[in-house]
């Protein structure tokens, strides 16, 4: 199989079963017999279509007689591919994606439509692939970073039209992988020396570094529990709860476990994290994870953030990083964009609940913090608002006073414009 079949067999799919990316094409690649170079091929395509699909539907429906949705899915991805390789990989000749576009409706067992894809593509190219934009400003936008409206919409009207344009900019973008030492398992000098050029420390956050490297499982350190993968919002959320030795910490939404080990790690070992998700599936990925680092102090195990425990009542300090919609996430997950605004409408009550169930579990003085993977101020500022309104037992505190500027707000809204990483929101409050 060659990599772009497998690439429109992944969209398919994706549209299909409304399944993450990363874990399809993780899935697919894991079984697949491709060379490693064509998998980097098949990876960069089946992503590039994601993430530019409204920007490619935009060029279809100019050239297309017939409403996209009234084409065949395969064939409709045929072409999305085709079309990606012709605006954004200028490594591959124009006439190679039109013919291997061609090809991929022969292998995919869609024949019939061989001669309307060479048609549409060569349509296409004979006007210099150019994209037919909108003249509405607004609507351009849309199709120039591949957003939906209804988004574009939200994000202009919280910041605005320059760090919108900033931020889908760089959803467009290859994310940057972020990991953070293991102080139990080595020193600085003997990270940077193990993994040499392949690192960069990250200036503002300690014991953070930017990694360059392919498959991370096969290298040593990673096996050995030297590093672990991290986002640089993911580690600044956690080290903003200022776990200290001997506390006891609850982390609600737990999986894969990141919070979990840079808290526990910030312990030094001692006192407990107790770390919670709703599938017993996802469980084992915390527990696998605190393992491979050598952590003694967590316990990881199933459990509903909605439903209250009172065995766990009277914790330091309380995380829940609840379920969102994930746009703060876009360049890793592209298909985040897919969802329609209702899905998102239904989130804010699941996200009070929550906060509203782990303010229970908070002792006199200590504190809970709320955060999530999204930059909508309906799913953040609005939430916490709202239980603030209701709890006069808990004040806003800021966030990470020692780092000063933004970090030093009570509530915090991460765009990669500031650190580079991804978008997140946490807001940290105290009981008192």
């Amino acid at each position: 199989m060659s990599a772009r079949k497998l690439a429109v067999q992944l969209l398919d799919r994706t549209e299909q079963e409304k399944s993450y990316s990363n874990l399809l094409l993780d899935h697919a690649l894991a079984q697949s017999t491709l060379e490693e170079r064509d998998k980097r091929l098949c990876a960069s395509l089946y992503y590039g279509v994601i993430e530019r699909r409204i920007t490619l539907d935009a060029v279809l429906s100019h050239y297309c007689k017939q409403p996209l949705r009234k084409l065949d899915g395969t064939v409709r991805n045929i072409l999305r591919l085709g079309i990606y390789q012709l605006l954004y990989c200028d490594q591959i000749p124009a006439r190679a994606a039109v013919d291997a576009s061609v090809k991929l409706t022969r292998s995919c067992r869609k024949a019939s439509a061989s001669g309307f894809v060479n048609a549409v593509l060569r349509s296409f190219l004979r006007d210099d692939c150019r994209i037919p934009l909108p003249k509405q400003p607004e609507k351009a936008m849309a199709v120039e970073y591949a957003v939906p409206e209804w988004l574009l919409k939200k994000l202009l009207d919280a910041y605005g039209r320059e760090r919108t344009q900033a931020f889908l900019a760089d959803a467009l973008q290859p994310a940057p992988r972020y990991i953070r030492r293991n102080p139990g398992k080595c020193t600085q000098e003997e990270l940077e020396q193990a993994l040499g050029e392949r690192i960069m420390p990250v200036a503002q956050v300690p014991d953070a570094y930017q990694l360059h490297a392919g498959d991370i499982r096969h290298l040593p350190e990673f096996q050995q529990g030297w590093f672990y993968v991290q986002d640089l919002a993911s580690q600044i959320c956690s080290l903003a709860i200022g776990a200290k030795a001997g506390e006891t910490v609850l982390d609600l939404c737990a999986a894969p476990g990141g919070k979990t080990c840079t808290m526990a790690l910030q312990m030094q070992g001692s006192g407990k994290v107790l770390a919670f998700d709703l599938a017993q599936s996802r469980v084992g990925l915390i527990a696998e994870n605190v393992r491979r680092l050598g952590l003694t102090n967590v316990t990881a195990m199933q459990g509903d953030a909605a439903v209250y425990q009172p065995e766990l009542a009277g914790a330091d300090r309380v995380l829940c990083d609840v379920p969102c919609s994930g746009l703060g996430v876009l360049r890793r997950k592209p298909e985040v964009k897919e969802k329609q605004p209702e899905e998102l409408a239904q989130l804010p009550p699941v996200q009070l609940a929550i906060l509203e169930n782990a303010a229970r579990y908070v002792k006199q003085g200590g504190v809970l913090q709320y955060s999530t993977c999204t930059i909508l101020p309906e799913e953040n500022q609005k939430v916490v608002a709202q239980f603030l309104a209701h709890h006069p037992d808990f004040r806003l505190c800021p966030v990470l006073p020692e780092w000063g500027g933004v970090f030093a707000e009570p509530m915090l809204t991460l765009l990669p414009e500031i650190c580079g990483s991804d978008g997140f929101f946490v807001a940290k409050m105290q009981r008192k």
